[in-house]
């Protein structure tokens, strides 16, 4: 039996949020003051009714539904002061809750509704961003985005700017939005000229399709990392192959349960990826649309799958190790962190109650084919990765 864990006792471990979207991330007060100060019309000026009209929650139905709440989210981030607002206050509430490292994902094009140039969209961000590490201490880097559903003229221009802005705080370029009939494939160009220019990148895919959906990612576009990968447990050969590269995944449970990448906990894989000994990482997606942080992921996988501190632990060096931090940063960055896991032990049992571990049920969304998954017993998980930690 475990210890169990409670909410407060996971804010105070160090994490990573790999996967978070600018937009999906604002406080809800700040959407309403940023609406009244823009003159922008919502659908509601009361607090809870707006929150209703954003929270995915038990009624959304597919990512395409859950994406709606972003039409709200972007009609009051189309100035500079909104941006640089967005951006610090999210920097703010993850380092609240004990994320030291932040990586910030949005689409600047997005963001050009009322005139602003794309680079002036950049900037903003960037000086929110600064502001929050000047007075926290918060690290961070930007990820840009090009959208599935847009052109492939569209992402060569996000990867532009990721090219413009390297070294300056831009880390990293991304492919995000559905992935039905908008194969990754189609921008291919534009990871080809991020890689070209030793830019690192990941890609959203095996949300809302199949593997093959993450094979392009890797194989056709040079993924780094795989954004929510969660349909990677119906291909076991592909999974081996993400496993056998280190190849992160950027897991976001409950953003997945909600977008019905995956119908229920149960039926989530995140607890054998973690078992089987895939990267794996835990993440918000969006911090408002899902209402949730990457505390109270880690808390809902301890309550639901029986993580013990030392497999969350494993989970947040994973994190920090696929950070896109250059490298010998990193691996100073890991070595004070682990330390600082070491002395960390688990809060003492009241009553000695605990959490046992359960094994779950994996009966992915429309109940899709399961071709290769290894069994049990079938192929060994990968080693733990023991002794001193790597930054690889």
């Amino acid at each position: 039996m475990n210890t169990e864990l409670t909410l407060d006792f996971i804010e105070t471990l160090p994490k990573t949020d790999l996967h978070v979207h600018l937009d999906g991330s604002l406080r809800l007060d700040t959407i309403i003051d940023l609406a009244k100060r823009h003159k922008v019309k919502l659908p509601s000026f009361d607090r809870d009714e707006l929150f209703r009209n954003i929270f995915a929650g038990e009624i959304c139905q597919s990512l395409e539904e859950y994406l709606k709440a972003f039409d709200i989210t972007l009609s009051v981030m189309q100035t500079e002061d909104s941006l640089e607002r967005a951006a610090f206050e999210l920097a703010e509430d993850a380092w609240k809750e004990g994320v030291r490292h932040i990586e910030v994902r949005y689409s600047p094009m997005l963001h050009t509704r009322g005139g602003l140039r794309l680079t002036t969209v950049v900037e903003a961000v960037l000086r929110g961003l600064r502001m929050a590490k000047r007075t926290y201490g918060i690290r961070y880097g930007v990820i840009l985005c090009g959208i599935r559903s847009m052109s492939a003229e569209s992402s060569i221009r996000m990867a532009e700017l990721c090219i413009a802005f390297k070294n300056r705080g831009v880390v990293g370029f991304d492919l995000a939005g559905s992935e039905v009939n908008n194969p990754a494939a189609i921008h291919r160009q534009a990871f080809q000229l991020i890689l070209t220019n030793n830019i690192n990148c990941t890609a959203h895919a095996g949300e809302a399709y199949g593997p093959e959906s993450i094979a392009q990612a890797i194989h056709k576009c040079g993924a780094h990392r795989i954004g929510h990968g969660t349909r990677l447990i119906e291909n076991g050969d592909l999974l081996n192959y993400v496993n056998d590269h280190r190849i992160p995944l950027e897991v976001c449970p409950s953003s997945n349960i909600q977008t019905k990448a995956a119908a229920s906990w149960d039926a989530h894989p995140v607890d054998f990826f973690v078992d089987y000994g895939l990267r794996v990482t835990v993440n918000t997606d969006n911090r408002l649309v899902t209402d949730t942080t990457v505390s109270k992921e880690l808390w809902l996988c301890h309550l639901h799958y029986g993580w013990s501190l030392e497999t969350i632990k494993e989970v947040l060096v994973a994190g920090f190790k696929s950070a896109f931090i250059a490298y010998r940063e990193k691996a100073d960055l890991l070595k004070a962190i682990t330390a600082e896991l070491d002395a960390i032990e688990p809060p003492a049992r009241k009553g000695g109650t605990g959490t046992t571990k359960r094994t779950p049920v994996y009966e992915l969304h429309e109940s899709h084919a399961r071709d290769s998954v290894p069994a049990a017993g079938e192929s060994p998980a990968a080693a733990p990765e023991g002794g001193e930690v790597s930054a690889n």
